[in-house]
């Protein structure tokens, strides 16, 4: 297993390996990997010829220093988990320093209003911080595809954003969520669950379908107040958003249009731990 740690390695090995007709899939991750980036490497080494998984726990996506201190990191779990599925793809880990040199500043970007809502409104600078890693990314590896998982549904339509923005020759590809047989979104900051608290999560996705259930015959105002609700029923989880939005431009719903499709977002506290999720409708 080839694990790379300077961009200027990856690009020898790319230039040295990856012939003109061959396509090759990146899968960018922050480590901690589970079944859920198994599932994204998987599809990239289905259809692709080459395939390079980053692993960057990125300083400017979070908004929060102990979150980001805690966040779990486990490059040997990674690297093993990785090699079940192929022992040819290439693992790349840059330091901070090789991706910001010392500059450890986001940029900002314009994404019509994408970056504002849910996350947006509760991470300060997220998406300008996923922004500047992914297009660093993309740029520097030049991806065929690019795989990201449909659990954090805002990011993978910022990221269609971004490419179009700045013109990137690149494919999204959005894989489904992974979960856990309880229901509960595999998430690397489930590890940090004690088992109840593991357990009490499932409440989460019980709750969104429902909630799905309910949007059939009724308003996104009263899916919602009842989602609110059943949550301050649960003395383990403490909801910080609930929002149903329409797919495309992530805005709150006020009225239903038979031509839209439409997604329930969720985040919701388990102790310090911040999970998120999100349903079709």
């Amino acid at each position: 297993m080839l694990v790379i740690q300077t961009k200027k390695e990856l690009k020898d090995k790319l230039s040295a390996t990856f012939l003109k007709d061959k396509s090759l899939g990146l899968v960018p991750t922050m480590g901690a990997l589970h079944q859920g980036h198994l599932s994204l490497i998987k599809k990239a080494f289905a259809e692709n010829d080459h395939v390079v998984v980053s692993i960057f726990v990125n300083p400017t996506q979070f908004n929060n220093k102990q979150d980001l201190e805690k966040y779990p990191k486990n490059l040997e779990n990674d690297v093993q988990l990785i090699s079940t599925v192929s022992d040819k793809i290439i693992i790349y880990t840059p330091s901070v320093n090789e991706i910001y040199q010392n500059n450890i500043e986001a940029e900002v970007y314009d994404f019509n209003g994408l970056d504002t809502v849910m996350e947006g409104e509760f991470r300060d600078n997220h998406f300008n911080g996923v922004g500047t890693i992914v297009e660093e990314l993309l740029t520097s590896i030049e991806p065929n595809k690019a795989y990201f998982g449909e659990k954090d549904f805002q990011q993978l339509t910022i990221i269609k954003k971004l490419v179009k923005l700045k013109n990137i020759p690149v494919q999204i590809i959005g894989c489904p969520i992974v979960r856990e047989e309880s229901g509960l979104a595999m998430s690397s900051r489930n590890e940090r669950l004690s088992k109840d608290l593991r357990k009490e999560a499932a409440f989460i996705y019980k709750t969104l379908k429902e909630a799905k259930i309910k949007f059939g015959t009724k308003s996104a105002l009263e899916v919602t107040n009842w989602v609110v609700n059943e949550f301050k029923k649960n003395d383990k989880l403490n909801i910080e958003y609930f929002q149903i939005a329409d797919t495309e431009q992530l805005q709150p719903l006020k009225r239903k249009s038979k031509n839209k499709n439409y997604r329930a977002f969720i985040a919701v506290f388990a102790d310090d731990i911040r999970l998120i999720d999100n349903i079709a409708l």
